[in-house]
């Protein structure tokens, strides 16, 4: 891990300076993704990876995996935000292209992963409100969240509560701890949805 926090130390003078993407709500402060910042979010996609089924990958990834990862994200021109306390990364999300093929280029996937002491503490919520508003002053329109597992119940509803309608349901798609898994889809309109066409 010391070489993992070498490298990031050593990059974070580009990254550092905040932008005009930061938004501070009252203890939370959001913003955009930093160099600094991967190894805590390594770290909390390693215990997702570990104990979870939003991911459905067995083996974490390292720092240097997940910063190629987010540099894909950032070149394809999608948002990647944290969401700090005091300094500390809790929380993160991202948005990235739900398909590669050019007609949907109006729809986004979003992601959401947080550190198991924050959950239930409303940061979440921070996070997906922002990401939805980073994705509709890009001009998107459509954003869909796959959920690994049915029984993901927390997770379905929190997105019913931001406005997510399920779309869809693929049963035992998936295979992680021992069991099959569906993997749910749901969807919101960004913007004005297919009310409009795009200019």
């Amino acid at each position: 891990m010391t070489n993992v926090q070498d490298l990031v130390r050593d990059m974070t003078e580009i990254n550092e300076k905040p932008t005009a993407m930061t938004r501070s709500r009252e203890d939370i402060l959001i913003r955009d993704v930093t160099d600094k910042d991967m190894v805590r979010i390594q770290e909390i996609y390693a215990d997702e990876v570990l104990h979870g089924v939003s991911s459905w990958e067995e083996v974490p990834p390292n720092a240097e995996e997940l910063i190629r990862r987010r540099d894909a994200v950032l070149d394809g021109g999608f948002p990647y935000r944290v969401a700090l306390k005091n300094d500390e990364v809790l929380g993160y999300s991202y948005a990235s292209s739900y398909r590669p093929r050019p007609g949907y280029r109006y729809t986004v996937e979003n992601s959401i992963y947080m550190h198991k002491d924050a959950r239930g503490l409303g940061i979440g919520r921070l996070l997906l409100e922002d990401l939805i508003t980073e994705c509709e002053s890009r001009g998107y329109r459509q954003m869909i969240a796959v959920i690994g597992d049915s029984e993901n119940r927390s997770s379905i509803d929190f997105h019913k509560r931001m406005g997510f309608t399920q779309a869809g349901v693929i049963k035992s798609i998936g295979f992680k701890f021992g069991r099959w898994m569906d993997s749910v889809i749901m969807q919101r309109a960004l913007n004005e949805g297919s009310s409009t066409l795009p200019e």
